[in-house]
Parts: C-alpha cells; sequence; structure tokens
C-alpha cells in the first residue's frame, strides 16, 4: 500500500494502517464527497471499464481527489498498474491521491446476485488471492458470507455496492448484509446515470437510513465505466 506524507511524495505503509485510515475517510463522507473529493467505485480495461488504468489515474490526479479506489471485477491488476503510475508522478514532483487497493465481487446473499466491494486489503493474502481470476466465483466461494470473510480475512473492508439496484430491496439486502458482518454500504450511489453525477435522493435517503440503523460505514462512488470519471458511463 501506498500513501502520501507530502506534495509529490509516496511512501509503502502496512495495509492495516491503510485500512485504518480508509474507516476514517468513509465516517467523513457526505452526498457531496463524490465524485471530485473522493471517489470508490471505478473500472478500467481490466475488467469492464473503457479507460487503461494510466489514464484513469492521470484523471483523478487532474481533478485533484484525495482519494480514490479502482474496483475492477475479480481483478487487482488494473488497480497495481495504476499505482506504479502514480509513484512515477509522484516521483517528478507532482501532488497525487491516494490510492487504496479495490475489487468488486459477484455473489449471492438472500439467494440474489449482489456485488460486493472490497476496499484496503493485502492483495497477496490467500484469502482473497483466489477471487482475482477475472471471473465470477461459483458454489460456496460465491456465498456473501465466505467474500466478506475473505475481504476482512485479508485485512480490508467489504462494503455493499449499489444496494437498491437488485431484484430484492435495500430493505431486506442490508440488514442480511449486516447480519454476515459486513462493514458498510455504498450509500451515495446515482443510480440513473445524470449529468452531473449526484447521489439519487430517495434511495440515498432509504439507503442512509438502514446503513445508520445497522451502523455501517457509508462509501460512495461513480461506478465509472466510461471514458469520464465524473459519470458512470
Amino acid at each position: 500500500m501506498a500513501v502520501n506524507l507530502a506534495p509529490g511524495s509516496i511512501v509503502d505503509i502496512p495495509a492495516a494502517q491503510d485500512a485504518v485510515a480508509l474507516r476514517k475517510v468513509f465516517a467523513s463522507l457526505s452526498a457531496e464527497s463524490c465524485p471530485r473529493s473522493y471517489n470508490f467505485h471505478m473500472h478500467t480495461r481490466h475488467s469492464d471499464g473503457q479507460l487503461v488504468p494510466e489514464a484513469l489515474a492521470q484523471q483523478a490526479i487532474d481533478l485533484s481527489l484525495k482519494g480514490f479506489a479502482i474496483t475492477d471485477h475479480h481483478q487487482i491488476t488494473g488497480n497495481q498498474a495504476a499505482q506504479r503510475y502514480l509513484k512515477v508522478q509522484a516521483a517528478m514532483g507532482f501532488v497525487v491521491p491516494h490510492l487504496w487497493t479495490g475489487t468488486e465481487i459477484t455473489a449471492s446473499l438472500l439467494d440474489t446476485e449482489v456485488h460486493i466491494l472490497g476496499f484496503a486489503f493485502d492483495p497477496e493474502h490467500c484469502a482473497i488471492a483466489s477471487y482475482f481470476t477475472g471471473s465470477a466465483p461459483q458454489g460456496d466461494r460465491a456465498r456473501a458470507v465466505n467474500v466478506v470473510g475473505a475481504i476482512q480475512a485479508a485485512g480490508g473492508i467489504a462494503v455493499l455496492a449499489h444496494p437498491a439496484r437488485y431484484r430484492r430491496s435495500a430493505d431486506e439486502l442490508i440488514p442480511a448484509a449486516a447480519m454476515i458482518g459486513i462493514d458498510g454500504v455504498e450509500t451515495f450511489y446515482a443510480y440513473n446515470n445524470p449529468k452531473p453525477w449526484t447521489p439519487s435522493p430517495k434511495e440515498t435517503q432509504q439507503v442512509s437510513q438502514l446503513q445508520s440503523q445497522h451502523q455501517l460505514l457509508a462509501t460512495c462512488g461513480t461506478d465509472t465505466h466510461g471514458l469520464n470519471l465524473l459519470r458512470r458511463l
């Protein structure tokens, strides 16, 4: 993991400290935090996005983001490529945002396919490494309780992505996710791809109430798949 200590500098720090720092960031987020201060849901060509990791990282620099995560599906290589790019830019004296490790894993919760975001984990930990095959897990490995457990065993933070976008409602899924020990929910999310990007008011209110009720962390992200980090598509 890497963190900025001064403008234009990056040093490696233990994953455990990275997760602690990220929890503090999540605790401070509001509906205005994304997408111009933080962004914790983005994809590159290493899964189903259109941006190469280096171009995504450069946009993050250009936007003066404080921090972000690349959450390619069942993959970590895009995140690693972006991290290498940021280190080069920092060595050249540019101010770069902090990049946390991230991924998005397909899982089953209440017999419903959901997506679970993982952040600030050790990608080489044996519990999580087997999920980085580029394909959705199958069978018992796809059970949400096992996906959450794998992320947490690797020192990371597990978050239910876009909880109001599934076959079953957020009212059902968030309590179920809390029961299996999930850490947070993606509270601030734009469900209709608005321009400019802004969290959907109705869903945000619903998810915020459930997040608070179950004492979960709140995250935000654009879920970018296109060429602009300020939009989803």
